[in-house]
């Protein structure tokens, strides 16, 4: 990051809150912020502290305790920019960081300073006679206590720091007037936390400042008030930026300075801005592997250091009248040694942070108290911090419930309207909606297959069987006589549109298509369709749509089509989305079977429906299978293109792999048969090394296969084209927990048993 302008990829990653976490890796990997370990690592849970070394670190160790680890985007520092990471369980720190990050860059983002890296530790001297004649031996004796404080880091002084001076104290206990002597050893520690080094020094000179004194030497610790390592930021922010939710940019930033006039005068309130501060500080401290209990005590003594508790920052309109906040606050924090390079995850994040210096670090933290401080703020100075913090809990609860997908903003929305943000209220609006989204039961509703395919992807395209296997009411549909026109409707899309002619060659005008030649085009319906899988996710959604439209027509209007005329219809659809499609797709909606596919390709890999041939495979008992979601978008005629590319270039190479591939295939239609699972198990696994091979896995189908085969699954391969999608696992035993296993790391899964 040499540049603001390189660095801008950095930590502009726009609507990264909407991606799924395996999109939001490699949005960091293709910005050159995680390494390919790291990806791997994240993918995997590998970051994640291990036990046997978490029993190394604290006694009576039981388990590891988590937290969510996000990031603060947006963030511009000295020209820079920066991706935070952010350890914490309050959901609106990380929105409310990322946002006032955002605003603050249009003018320039923040200004960071931070001191040397100074650490004070304390000898505490008694039983002294003459406390002012011993504190000025001590201070004579700078030079010989500072160098048998460096001898014990020789080291640190080859760093550049070391014990750098001295400072002596005079204090009486107040119970009994003890007079007290108390050296202050300056200790730049570097880019390390310190703590040890300096505890050693100060017992190190213990002995020499008894010897000096002639009194007794007590305690000799660091202090944790580091107010000789400060960070400062600062930030200005033109009031024509603040304007929005029916507030002008002068009412918010009038309304900012007000709120930081009260913490400046009134201990009560101080402490909550302060806390909103610490918010920000606290959650990269913990990322970075930094004492936050230290930093925090430090800070709130910082703000008390003139008799009375104040605000940490400073909020105030210059000339111009733009907004500009200040802050300063003791920053005492490491980036190498001790806990920070045991824990993987606090690796990780300091390489998205670009492995920033100690000091480097100070201010980057001071900016983000400075911006948490901000978020909060505004939103107090205009529709209260509590409707944010109703959103992010309304949200919380919903999740926690388990709402589905597809309902989730709008029950988020009732919960808080309803002001009661609890899980059995969320559970109760879910299925509110859920009645509401169902047709009337005007007639039953038609259904259509999805597809898996259990063996035989991309040596498919090459002559090659390859078996295919129904997902049961992937997709239903319905249709209504009469209304205005052709209205169709998919409510958890949030779809709703005229089907008319002329509609281009989406799914309106792909429907239109149909429905003319069934010579309905000129009626008035209204046709629903619900969806049970997710789009291009390769599990033959669009196929099982046009199907169940088909047969909803069909049943509405009495046509009495045959299962023929449907597929063949559905085959058109399928052409006019996708191209020249194989129509196993469409087949497999269609008849709902278990089937054999092959296809006669040409020599250079072509081939069609119209050469294909299927053969239905009878199942000897069902099969349990889970399938697992990546929720990244599979973009099968990318990896097409590759394997073709892959082909041409050594094509008796890939022939080989593809024989294999067919031999494995053929050897599944018997296993099927025959219902020996751990046949078709382990047939499996050797497939998906096939298709590893082809290159076609991707981290999140990785990690979903090994969680299968740790939990039980006899065999587990990708499914389709590659690339992403979805991939499956058979689990005649562990269904349940295998799919738990998935969903535990944050991945969509469907539990089938075709056949």
């Amino acid at each position: 990051m040499a540049s603001t302008e390189s660095a801008a990829s950095g930590s502009r990653i726009p609507n990264f809150f909407k991606m799924t976490v395996a999109e939001r890796i490699t949005a960091l990997r293709e910005r050159q912020l995680l390494t390919e370990e790291d990806v791997r690592a994240l993918a995997t849970s590998d970051h994640t502290l291990r036990l046997p070394v978490a029993d190394k670190m604290i006694e009576n160790v039981v388990g590891v305790f988590g937290l969510p680890m996000g990031l603060g985007l947006n963030f511009l520092i000295n020209g820079r920019d920066y991706v935070v990471p952010l350890v914490v369980e309050e959901p609106s720190i990380v929105a409310g960081l990322s946002g006032a990050a955002r605003m603050a860059r249009l003018s320039g983002g923040y200004t960071a300073t931070s001191t040397d890296p100074i650490l004070i530790g304390q000898v505490q001297t008694v039983n002294i006679d003459d406390p002012e004649a011993a504190r000025e031996k001590l201070l004579a004796e700078k030079d010989e206590i500072l160098a048998l404080a460096n001898s014990l880091h020789p080291k640190m002084v080859a760093r550049g720091g070391g014990a750098l001076d001295v400072e002596v104290f005079l204090h009486h206990a107040p119970e009994d007037g003890r007079e007290m002597v108390v050296l202050h050893l300056l200790v730049d520690t570097r880019d390390a936390m310190g703590a040890n080094l300096v505890n050693t020094m100060c017992e190190g000179v213990a002995s020499l400042v008894e010897t000096i004194t002639g009194g007794k030497v007590f305690l000799r610790i660091l202090s944790n008030l580091t107010d000789r390592a400060v960070a400062s930021a600062s930030v200005r922010i033109p009031a024509k930026n603040l304007e929005g939710k029916g507030f002008t940019g002068e009412e918010v930033r009038d309304g900012i300075i007000l709120a930081t006039d009260l913490a400046t005068v009134d201990p009560y309130r101080a402490t909550t801005h302060n806390k909103g501060v610490m918010n920000g500080v606290d959650a990269v401290a913990i990322a970075t592997g930094n004492d936050w209990r230290a930093i925090e005590s430090a800070a709130h003594a910082y703000a008390a250091r003139d008799g009375q508790y104040r605000s940490l920052t400073r909020w105030y309109a210059n000339e111009q009248g733009d907004l500009c906040g200040e802050i300063t606050i003791p920053m005492k924090v490491g980036t190498v040694g001790g806990s920070l390079e045991t824990n993987p995850s606090v690796r990780i994040n300091h390489r998205l942070l670009g492995s920033p210096s100690a000091t480097e670090l100070a201010g980057i933290m001071a900016a983000v108290g400075l911006a948490q401080n901000f978020a909060a703020l505004r939103a107090l100075s205009t529709d209260g911090i509590q409707q944010g913090h109703m959103t992010l809990h309304a949200r919380s609860v919903a999740s926690t419930a388990n709402v589905p997908e597809d309902l989730f903003d709008d029950v988020v929305e009732a919960l808080i309207e309803s002001g009661e943000i609890k899980v059995w209220k969320a559970q109760e609006i879910a299925k509110n909606l859920a009645r509401r989204s169902v047709v009337p039961d005007h007639g039953e509703r038609s259904s259509a297959c999805g597809k898996i395919i259990l063996l035989g992807e991309h040596a498919v395209v090459y002559g090659r069987p390859a078996i295919a296997l129904p997902i049961p009411l992937a997709v239903e549909a319905i249709v209504r006589k009469g209304g205005n026109g052709i209205d169709l409707v998919i409510p958890r899309w949030g779809l709703e549109q005229k089907v008319k002619s002329g509609s281009g060659q989406g799914l309106s005008g792909i429907l239109h298509y149909i429905l003319e030649q069934l010579e309905l085009d000129q009626e008035n319906m209204t046709i629903e369709v619900i969806p049970h899988v997710p789009r291009a996710m390769g599990l033959g959604g669009s196929s099982a749509l046009a199907v169940a439209i088909i047969r909803a027509v069909d049943a509405a209007f009495d046509l009495q089509l045959s299962s023929e005329k449907i597929n063949r219809l559905a085959y058109e659809c399928e052409k006019a989305a996708h191209g020249t499609p194989s129509g196993i797709d469409n087949t497999i909606a269609t008849y709902g079977a278990p089937l054999l596919y092959q296809r006669n390709a040409t020599q250079d890999g072509e081939g069609g429906a119209a050469d294909a041939r299927f053969d239905t495979i009878k199942l000897a008992e069902p099969l349990p299978l889970v399938i697992g979601i990546t929720g990244r978008e599979s973009l099968t005629a990318n990896t097409v293109a590759r394997v073709r590319y892959a082909w041409e270039t050594h094509q008796a190479r890939y022939d080989g792999i593809f024989d294999q591939i067919a031999a494995l295939t053929r050897a599944g239609v018997d296993a099927l048969r025959d219902g020996h699972f751990r046949e078709i198990g382990e047939l499996m696994n050797l497939c998906h090394g096939y298709l590893n091979a082809l290159q076609l896995s991707t981290p999140e189908l990785e990690e979903l296969v090994h969680i299968a085969r740790a939990n039980g699954a006899l065999g587990a391969k990708l499914t389709g084209g590659g690339g992403g999608g979805s991939m499956i696992a058979l689990c005649p035993d562990t269904q349940d927990q295998v799919s738990a296993a998935m969903e535990a790391a944050g991945y969509k899964t469907l539990r089938v048993m075709p056949g």
